[in-house]
C-alpha cells in the first residue's frame, strides 16, 4: 500500500486543467487519508473551476493513477482554489485562451441557428445559409453543434474526415466551407451517450483545437430546444446573433418561442425567423398547399419582436450526378435564390457601420 508521501508525490505531477500548472505548483492536494485494511484512499483536491467536464476528466485521471499504483478504491472530493492562487497563475490560462478562436483579435461573425424542436429543417437552413454566404464571397465555417443529431456532413455530401496537424484539427472543406461535426468522430453512426459537461467540453474543443483560419462567418447548428449545448453557446459567445427556425404550425412556433426567449434573456440579438416548409406548390396547377398549417412563422416573429426572413416552400434540390450533396440547393434553384436574398440581408445587418 502506498504511503501518504508517495501518494502526494504522484498527485503533485498531475496538471490543473485550467491553470496548466501541476497540483504541486498550485498546492492543489489538500488532504490525503488512507484506510490500510481496505486499501482505500480519500483525497481532497483544489482546482481553479469545479463541476465541469474538465473536473470529470481529472477525476478519472487521478483514480486511474492511484489504482495503477496499488490502491483498490478511491474517494475523491474537489474544491475551488483560493482566488489569490487562481489569479497568480491566471496569465498562463489567458494565454491558452488566445490560442482559441474565441481569443483571437479578429473574430468571425457568429450566427447560431436555433429551433424549439427537431425536424423543422434547422440543419438544412444552416448548410444553405452558409452556401449563400460563401457565394457572396465570404469565408465561412460551420460547427455542427447538434451533437446528438449531427447531420451536416451527410447533407453536404462530405466523405472525408478531419486531419490533424501538430496539436490542431484541420476542418473538412466542402464547397469552400470549413466544417467540423461530432459526426466525424463517431464510428458507424453510433449513438452518443454523454452527460452535459462532456458535451460542453466537445463544444469547447471545436473552438480551441480546430484550425479555422481567417473566417468572416461561423455558423453554429444548435441542438433543438434550450439544453446544455445551447446554454454553453450563450455563455461562450455573448456576441453571437441568432436565427430561429420553425414550421408554420402553431405548435412548432410555440415551442420555438422558448429558444427565442432564451436568446433574448442572454442578450443574443435575433436576426429573424425562418418559416421552413411553409407550403407545397403543385407543379401541375401552381396552387399552394399549406401542408403544415399557416401563420406560425409570423406569430413567432411577433412574439420575439423580430421579422420573418423568409417563408420557404417544400422543394428538393436539383439532381446533380457530378456533386453529391443531398440538401444543398443550387445557386439557380428557386430556394437557392431565396437563401441568397436572406444571406444578403444578414450581411447588410451584421456588417452595417
Amino acid at each position: 500500500m502506498l504511503s501518504k508521501e508517495e501518494i502526494q508525490e504522484l498527485l503533485n505531477s498531475v496538471n490543473d486543467p485550467f491553470l496548466h500548472k501541476t497540483l504541486g505548483e498550485t498546492d492543489g492536494v489538500k488532504s490525503i487519508s488512507i484506510k490500510e485494511d481496505k486499501k482505500h484512499v480519500s483525497v481532497k483536491v483544489g482546482i481553479a473551476k469545479t463541476n465541469t467536464a474538465e473536473q470529470m476528466d481529472l477525476q478519472q485521471e487521478i483514480v486511474a493513477l492511484l489504482k495503477k499504483n496499488g490502491v483498490s478504491t478511491v474517494g475523491l472530493r474537489f474544491e475551488q482554489l483560493p482566488d489569490e492562487v487562481i489569479q497568480k497563475f491566471q496569465p498562463s490560462a489567458e494565454a491558452e485562451k488566445e490560442k482559441s478562436l474565441l481569443g483571437v483579435s479578429k473574430q468571425p461573425n457568429f450566427i447560431a441557428i436555433a429551433s424549439g424542436k427537431g425536424g423543422v429543417g434547422k440543419s438544412t437552413v444552416t448548410v444553405n445559409l452558409a452556401m449563400s454566404l460563401m457565394r457572396l464571397g465570404k469565408k465561412v465555417g460551420i460547427i455542427d453543434a447538434d451533437i446528438y443529431g449531427f447531420s451536416v456532413p451527410d447533407m453536404m455530401g462530405i466523405e472525408n474526415r478531419p486531419q490533424v496537424r501538430g496539436e490542431k484539427i484541420i476542418p473538412v472543406e466542402r464547397f469552400g466551407i470549413q466544417v467540423i461535426s461530432m459526426g466525424f468522430f463517431v464510428e458507424d453512426n453510433s449513438p452518443i451517450i454523454w452527460r452535459g459537461p462532456m458535451l460542453g467540453k466537445m463544444l469547447n474543443s471545436f473552438f480551441k483545437e480546430v484550425e479555422w483560419g481567417d473566417l468572416d462567418y461561423l455558423l453554429l447548428d444548435l441542438p433543438p430546444g434550450t439544453g446544455d449545448i445551447a446554454m454553453d453557446v450563450h455563455e461562450l459567445i455573448p456576441s453571437a446573433k441568432e436565427v430561429i427556425v420553425s414550421t408554420p404550425h402553431p405548435s412548432a412556433a410555440f415551442v420555438a418561442a422558448r429558444a427565442g426567449q432564451m436568446a433574448i434573456k442572454t442578450e443574443h440579438e435575433i436576426l429573424g425567423v425562418i418559416e421552413n416548409m411553409a407550403y407545397y406548390e403543385s407543379k401541375k396547377t401552381g396552387e399552394k398547399e399549406y401542408v403544415f398549417g399557416k401563420g406560425g412563422g409570423q406569430k413567432l416573429a411577433d412574439a420575439l419582436e423580430t421579422k420573418v426572413l423568409a417563408h420557404l416552400p417544400l422543394q428538393q434540390p436539383y439532381e446533380d450526378e457530378d456533386e453529391f450533396a443531398p440538401s444543398v440547393y443550387q445557386e439557380d434553384h428557386p430556394l437557392g435564390k431565396e437563401y441568397h436574398k436572406m444571406a444578403s440581408k444578414i450581411v447588410a445587418k451584421m456588417e452595417e457601420a
